[in-house]
């Protein structure tokens, strides 16, 4: 994976990759909350978006965001969560990810995000 600010300032890692899918990891700092003290909805968005990427990415082609949804299902009060990218779809110009994030200390399913990519190679 390569570095960046956003990835590195929001304490995701990268723990595994294959083709058309990804696992990332993300420490939940003070940083990451919102004023209730549970993870922030905008940084648990932005893990599924980034699994979701480097898993269109996994396919050898440069893709950008064309569309993302996300079902917040429990608040998530841990120090460490987790997302699953799983391709569902990976056509000429579109692909298509189903997003897990996992709350590691309860293991439990905490949001579902679908995310969709365009090839722009």
């Amino acid at each position: 994976m390569k570095s960046n600010g956003f990835i590195e300032n929001n304490n995701y890692r990268l723990v595994y990759e294959e083709q058309g899918y990804a696992v990332l990891e993300a420490d939940i700092t003070e940083t990451s909350l919102n004023p209730f003290n549970t993870a922030h909805g905008g940084f648990i968005f932005g893990l599924a978006d980034t699994a979701a990427g480097i898993a269109a990415h996994s396919f050898g082609r440069n893709a950008m965001t064309v569309n993302a949804n996300i079902e917040y299902l429990h608040a998530i009060t841990s120090k460490k969560i987790k997302a699953e990218a799983k391709c569902i779809k990976n056509g000429k110009t579109i692909s298509v990810f189903d997003v897990d994030i996992i709350d590691l200390e309860r293991d439990r399913v905490a949001a579902k995000s679908t995310v969709t990519y365009f090839y722009i190679d």
